[in-house]
């Protein structure tokens, strides 16, 4: 799934692909993504006033990444979101954006990592004037990312991509099925958004 920036890349992608994958442009910005039995994708759509999105771009991510951090514990998975004032680190100290082009590939305030620095749930949105859509996905099992890498045209970037992200079932040991925590998700979900007044 392509970010609507990479809307131009989708021709290309899919002739590489040749019929192993579908290719989609998602309305959110950001990166690359490839969706699968690994990915749990939440999108949440609010009015332009909503106490979330009305402290700007960056702190309009905050309240949803803590929200995934919360829904991740269940399921004892340590991770937390990182605050703006925080420098992202990598598990090899090396710059953090050298794979622009796929959302797991850099790190953004608010975006949860594990202990190491890990991506595990990328944050992206969209602004219009009829209101804000928030999109966050986060990484239950393991991703193909060499079919990634070589659909967009950088096979060189899987071992960069596989090294720099963590999934829930790694990080818990033991194995997470997605529709359990897409539930677990939308409890947190509601009971956040039903507290908050809009």
């Amino acid at each position: 799934m392509l970010g609507c920036s990479q809307r131009s890349l989708q021709d290309d992608i899919e002739q590489r692909l040749d019929g192993r994958a579908e290719v989609m442009t998602r309305e959110s910005g950001g990166g690359a993504v490839l969706a699968g039995p690994w990915l749990v994708s939440a999108s949440v759509v609010l009015p332009p006033g909503h106490p979330w999105v009305c402290d700007g771009l960056i702190h309009s991510y905050r309240r949803l990444g803590q929200l995934h951090v919360e829904a991740l514990k269940e399921f004892g998975v340590p991770a937390r979101a990182l605050p703006p004032q925080e420098p992202p680190r990598t598990p090899d100290s090396s710059a953090v954006n050298t794979v622009g082009w796929a959302c797991f590939g850099g790190l953004s305030p608010w975006e949860l990592v594990d202990t190491e620095g890990r991506k595990i749930v990328g944050l992206a949105q969209r602004r219009c004037r009829a209101g804000v859509l928030l999109v966050a996905g986060t990484l239950v099992g393991a991703v193909d990312w060499a079919l990634l890498c070589d659909a967009v045209g950088y096979p060189q970037h899987e071992p960069l991509l596989r090294h720099r992200t963590v999934c829930a079932q790694e990080l818990a040991g033991c194995e997470i099925e997605p529709q359990r925590f897409a539930a677990a998700l939308m409890q947190w979900l509601e009971r956040e958004l039903s507290t908050t007044p809009a």
